[in-house]
């Protein structure tokens, strides 16, 4: 896998997939890119040149010294993949704090980002609700592994969505979060999010995507995010917080017409 460093002090790992025009996938926090876009890689890597990096806590990119993460740090992460991969803008793609990265690339290193697609993303984190069920997560981290991966797959995914799986592919959807040191400390960033100032920053064309049935994120953040980013479009799927799985076919299309 390819790897390139950083001025943070951790390597960022890579994968690139397909062939056309580049595009830049952000996972999700307590993720990586294999499992989160697991189901969207063949349906985008048809006519798009895939880059799919791994920032710190993940997969086999490292935490920084010390371990705290910010937003910039990840941003700052995101734009060396994108210098070390292609000469122009590339289109960017981002989901859950994959989403907020991304918008903080493109406000912060504008001259990356020909097009921006931002899935279930949230700008602020005051929100005494989503406080509560991210802060609860948290604590799970640290308390109970097992009910940690229980709670945040009951929220995560619509109720339609998990009662059509088998009870066996339900466990194993649990059993796959797992709460590393680097799931704890990007959760311990998603409970500090606020990229309020850097969203009238934003100047790429952008599609904002949001999620109708999401417990993680309530569907309003997304709303925000649209209603801020001057230009803007916006989409919304009927799915839970996991769209990525949940309507992988719907979301790669919206993704494609907006990038074509």
């Amino acid at each position: 896998m390819p790897v390139v460093p950083t001025s943070h002090g951790s390597d960022v790992h890579y994968r690139i997939t397909g062939s056309g025009p580049r595009l830049l996938l952000v996972h999700g926090s307590t993720s990586d890119s294999a499992s989160n876009f697991a189901l969207m890689e063949p349906l985008l890597s048809q006519d798009r040149t895939l880059v799919l990096p791994d920032y710190a806590g993940s997969a086999d990119t490292p935490l920084p010294p010390g371990g705290e993460l910010t937003i910039g740090m990840l941003a700052d992460q995101m734009a060396a993949v994108v210098r070390a991969t292609s000469t122009t803008a590339v289109d960017v793609a981002g989901a859950s704090l994959g989403a907020v990265v991304a918008a903080a690339l493109a406000a912060d290193h504008p001259e990356l980002v020909r097009r921006l697609v931002l899935v279930v993303g949230w700008a602020r984190n005051d929100d005494p609700r989503q406080e509560m069920a991210l802060g609860l997560w948290r604590r799970l981290a640290d308390t109970d592994p097992r009910a940690y991966g229980q709670y945040i797959t009951v929220l995560a995914h619509s109720p339609e969505h998990l009662a059509g799986l088998e009870p066996k592919e339900l466990q194993a959807l649990a059993e796959a979060a797992e709460p590393t040191e680097g799931a704890r400390r990007q959760l311990d960033l998603d409970l500090t999010v606020d990229i309020r100032s850097r969203i009238p920053r934003i100047k790429a064309p952008t599609l904002v995507v949001g999620a109708s049935r999401d417990q993680v994120i309530p569907v309003h953040h997304a709303r925000e995010l649209h209603a801020g980013i001057a230009g803007s479009r916006y989409a919304e799927l009927d799915s839970g917080h996991n769209v990525l799985l949940e309507q992988p076919q719907q979301l790669a299309s919206l993704i494609d017409g907006f990038l074509t």
